[in-house]
């Protein structure tokens, strides 16, 4: 089908908003913010308040028909709650990753290390099906040879000083300990999936990860989030793609709350910040993460047709321990990082329901709210209040 729609004006596309059922408030906050986000952004994080109905098909399947008119008082303010939410959702997402991608670098290097300088090139440490030869390859090359070859041209494009000396003094050859801090996430997850099991699980270990399996299942959620957040695409309700493996309850109880017969069917974006979270206590330099993320999860934005559920949450979950007890004992981990001592920071996040957490904490760290730094035009649209469809602060 050839795409035919024209395009249209900021005053067009308010009124088109307007045709659709949005109350539009102040029509030059609104402008200004299309003018910032863009209309198609804009109606992405409007789209949970369309008007919808369950139909049949002709076959008796019943699915959801989503039509293209908003929800009896919708109010474009509604959006712009989600926009200051997802970016901060975002931030907290990438400061997390940063941490672990760091960490988990540190750990490939060293531990891979201590066989040889030049781990990554000894088959011997991998499995057999990443290193013998890829029917659907052309030149019958393997995967650890195709790995090798990704981090070549990553190595021969790099500008970074310390590259430049290997390159000059030693031949162009790097050990992997310095070779790691050229490794984007994928690329060690790549290069961790290809481990022999024994090695790969000491690795797991070193973060209170059981197995092999669960950790490069982590790793693969982790990175998917972090391609998502860096971004900038809408975050906070998405349907993830790289599914974080559940463990058994026994094997990780901080996680337990993700197997319950009640946990949410389909998997949001908390069960990979819950699965981060873990993986920061393992990590000395981390301090407040998961409260942070804790506190801006008790700001979601609920309204009549959406709530803080959207992300993956289920009922009373910010109450679990990996949320509110700070002391690290019950971590099981190699390398074990200082308990956290403020009882007081604790009490304060404590509430009947994870909609009505509230905390004194900045949830992004920043000197100021993204709303007040990096969105004013979102910020004043979201101050003008929301109408019949946002819940009282009680909800």
């Amino acid at each position: 089908m050839e795409y035919v729609k024209p395009w249209i004006s900021i005053s067009d596309q308010i009124e088109k908003l307007e045709s659709k059922g949005v109350r539009i408030g102040d029509r030059a906050v609104a402008a200004s913010v299309l003018r910032e986000v863009g209309y198609y952004r804009l109606t992405g994080y409007l789209y949970p308040f369309r008007e919808s109905s369950s139909v049949t098909d002709e076959v008796g399947r019943r699915h959801v028909e989503v039509y293209d008119r908003y929800r009896a008082g919708t109010e474009l303010g509604a959006a712009g709650a989600f926009i200051a939410f997802d970016r901060s959702l975002r931030l907290l997402v990438i400061e997390g990753v940063e941490r672990i991608e760091v960490a988990v670098r540190t750990q490939v290097g060293h531990v891979l290390g201590e066989h040889t300088p030049f781990a990554h090139e000894d088959g011997t440490l991998f499995t057999g099906a990443f290193t013998a030869p890829r029917p659907d390859a052309p030149d019958g090359s393997s995967a650890h040879t195709a790995w090798l070859q990704r981090v070549r041209d990553r190595q021969d494009s790099s500008d970074e000083q310390f590259v430049a000396h290997f390159r000059t003094k030693y031949d162009d050859r790097m050990p992997i300990w310095a070779l790691t801090e050229i490794l984007e996430l994928g690329h060690l997850a790549r290069l961790y999936g290809g481990l022999r099991n024994d090695v790969a699980t000491r690795i797991a270990r070193e973060f209170g990860v059981p197995t092999k399996k669960t950790m490069l299942s982590w790793l693969a959620s982790v990175n998917y989030v972090r391609n998502v957040a860096a971004h900038h695409a809408r975050l906070f309700n998405r349907k993830l793609v790289a599914v974080p493996k559940r463990p058994k309850p026994d094997e990780v109880p901080l996680l337990a709350h993700l197997s319950r017969s009640d946990a949410p069917k389909q998997f949001g974006v908390y069960n990979t910040v819950a699965v981060m979270a873990y993986l920061l206590r393992s990590i000395p330099s981390d301090r407040d993460w998961a409260e942070r993320v804790a506190a801006l999860l008790g700001t979601f934005p609920s309204t009549e047709h959406i709530d803080v559920s959207s992300t993956g949450l289920g009922a009373g979950w910010l109450d679990e321990p990996l949320w509110t007890t700070p002391d690290r004992s019950d971590h099981q981990l190699a390398v074990e990082a200082p308990s956290r001592t403020d009882s007081a920071r604790t009490a304060e996040r404590r509430s009947s329901g994870p909609s009505t957490r509230k905390s004194t904490a900045n949830p992004a760290n920043a000197p100021a709210s993204p709303g007040q730094d990096h969105e004013p035009s979102v910020t004043r649209l979201r101050s003008s209040g929301r109408g019949s469809t946002t819940a009282s602060s009680g909800r």
